[in-house]
């Protein structure tokens, strides 16, 4: 799909998503693991938070899995990924290896960033993971940067950029998208709309909320997903990533998200009922879309499922072993990989 470079060509572009779009069974299968493996990796990670085994901030992904799992399923080798701080969920789904995310949010030698990076400032260049930025909205521009590197390399290459609602209220979000129109960039800017921001509903504190549309004003064509279902997230991303890698320029995609748990560890998330929490786990949860369509469409049995989760259990537990047995960085590293 090429919607028009053109302002009204951007506001039409929202919605544009094909019509239930389809996952043969190995597509659903590897949908399911990943974000399955998200899912237990980060209940894991708030036990050992609650346990003081990781210590600063610690923001989990749970219920948002279908966003990153979905893009990451749309694009190809040479893409790079920077994100915040809520970064868990897009290491894991980047191919980062289960055993170095904990052990960096644990503060250990064997971790992404040599344990000095924790939760929110891990990186791995082998897999086009570029962070985890823990300044709200800095990533943006950055990732724009990336962009910048890859059309000057002419690489074909695009950078996938994630931000959250809250974020996109942010002056530099809209200089990049500005530099972004203006060369041509090669990135797309994914909203992780959870609709809560670290804990103001987006209706009390963005006189846009329709977040698709944020690009509007710079002719950025905008489209709104339903982040909770992995199909639909695939398919709008092979729209956006072939309209940047085709010279066309940036491309916004809003996700309509939603996570279980507060803004972080410390967060009740008292600004929401149980019974909206409850409701979207019930009718919208994106792994439970999954396996259900797995027993129903692709004649997997309760049996295969479980020995999945069995599967994914035992790699989160020696993750979490890893984690808690792994040496400590050596005093040396203090003096490590700092800019003089």
């Amino acid at each position: 799909m090429a919607p028009r470079k053109t302002s009204a060509a951007a506001t039409a572009s929202r919605g544009a998503a094909t019509a239930d779009p389809q996952f043969t069974k190995d597509e659903d299968l590897h949908a399911y693991r990943e974000m399955l493996l998200i899912r237990r990796f980060e209940e894991k990670a708030g036990q050992m938070y609650g346990m003081g085994l990781i210590g600063g901030f610690c923001h989990l992904y749970i219920g948002q899995e279908a966003v990153v799992v979905g893009m990451q399923m749309a694009m190809r080798a040479g893409d790079q990924v920077i994100t915040g701080y809520r970064d868990h969920g897009h290491m894991l789904a980047a191919g980062m290896n289960a055993d170095g995310v904990m052990a960096e949010l644990t503060g250990r030698r064997g971790g992404y960033s040599r344990g000095k990076g924790g939760s929110m400032h891990m990186f791995s260049i082998e897999k086009q993971f570029f962070g985890g930025h823990g300044i709200v909205g800095a990533q943006v521009s950055l990732g724009t940067g990336l962009a910048f590197a890859d059309r000057y390399k002419e690489n074909g290459n695009v950078s996938v950029t994630y931000f959250g609602d809250g974020a996109a209220n942010q002056g530099q979000v809209y200089e990049s998208f500005n530099m972004a129109e203006l060369w041509k960039l090669p990135v797309v800017y994914v909203i992780e709309n959870n609709k809560y921001a670290m804990g103001t509903s987006v209706n009390r504190a963005s006189a846009q909320t329709d977040f698709s549309r944020r690009g509007v004003s710079f002719n950025i064509p905008g489209e709104k997903v339903d982040g909770m279902d992995v199909r639909a997230v695939k398919a709008a991303g092979e729209r956006a990533l072939g309209f940047a890698r085709d010279g066309k320029g940036p491309y916004i995609l809003e996700m309509a998200t939603y996570r279980y748990r507060g803004h972080s560890m410390s967060d009740p998330a008292k600004y929401r009922s149980k019974e909206e929490v409850q409701k979207m786990r019930t009718e919208h949860d994106p792994i439970e879309q999954t396996r259900v369509r797995l027993m129903e469409s692709h004649s997997i049995t309760e049996e295969e499922l479980k020995k999945i989760d069995g599967e994914i259990r035992e790699i989160v537990a020696g993750a979490a072993d890893f984690a808690t047995t792994d040496p400590e960085p050596d005093i040396s590293e203090l003096y490590t990989d700092i800019l003089r």
